[in-house]
């Protein structure tokens, strides 16, 4: 094909490759642990805890009412290796809420090993900027039950590659105590130095069980709701 025909029918298709990208307010990705610490039990059930937030009425309601009225959401599982348990969709209310959550039942666990944070991290960059999603804001809300990094790139380096990116990372340090596996008091200290960063940025602990899909539904709407909602809990 000539040259000056390609270019013809690359700028004829342009706006038509245009089209074809998603806008919303917000790309969000869940990078949830799935290490040697959580078991099969646990894993169902942080997925289950991530099912219930994001279909719970005030979740819906506060991404309804956000800028775009929609978030794109990713769920991924991460240990030595990552895996995608639940691809980008885009949320606008209750329905397609529900089928994220239905996404995030049934898929075998994938992911395996030790922990191997700084991958994970820059594996949550790399989905935000593969996807066909244009948003003004980008979020790794990054879950885990210790600070180990076993094998691959290194957190600090990771961290620095993500934030330099334009993406913020908040955190979720799950606490144990009552089973003897909390991974050290300073848990939360160490989220809070090690992992989040970028605008807004903020941690909220899951402490129990119990409280755990409350949790994670009080982080979704602060989330939802941009950096000046984040920077607001963070000053309590």
């Amino acid at each position: 094909m000539k040259r000056w025909v390609l270019i013809a029918l690359l700028v004829l298709a342009g706006p038509a490759l245009a089209q074809e990208r998603r806008e919303t307010g917000l790309e969000l990705v869940l990078l949830a642990d799935a290490s040697g610490s959580i078991d099969a039990e646990e894993l169902a059930f942080q997925r289950q805890g991530y099912a219930m937030a994001l279909t719970d009425p005030r979740v819906v309601a506060a991404i309804e009412d956000s800028t775009y009225g929609t978030i794109a959401v990713t769920y991924v599982e991460w240990a030595t290796n990552t895996a995608v348990v639940a691809d980008w969709t885009i949320i606008d209310g209750p329905e397609a809420a529900r089928g994220f959550a239905d996404a995030l039942l049934g898929p075998p666990r994938r992911a395996v090993g030790r922990n191997a944070i700084g991958g994970a991290l820059l594996e949550g960059k790399r989905l935000i900027e593969s996807n066909d999603i244009d948003a003004p804001r980008a979020v790794i809300d990054f879950s885990g039950d210790s600070i180990g990094n076993s094998s691959g790139p290194s957190i600090a380096a990771a961290r620095d590659e993500v934030l330099a990116a334009g993406i913020t990372i908040n955190a979720l340090p799950i606490l144990r105590p009552e089973d003897g596996r909390r991974a050290g008091a300073d848990l939360e200290a160490e989220y809070a130095r090690r992992i989040i960063g970028g605008p807004g940025a903020f941690m909220v602990t899951a402490e129990s069980r119990a409280t755990f899909a409350e949790t994670l539904r009080r982080k979704l709407v602060l989330e939802i709701a941009g950096p000046e909602a984040a920077r607001r809990h963070a000053a309590r």
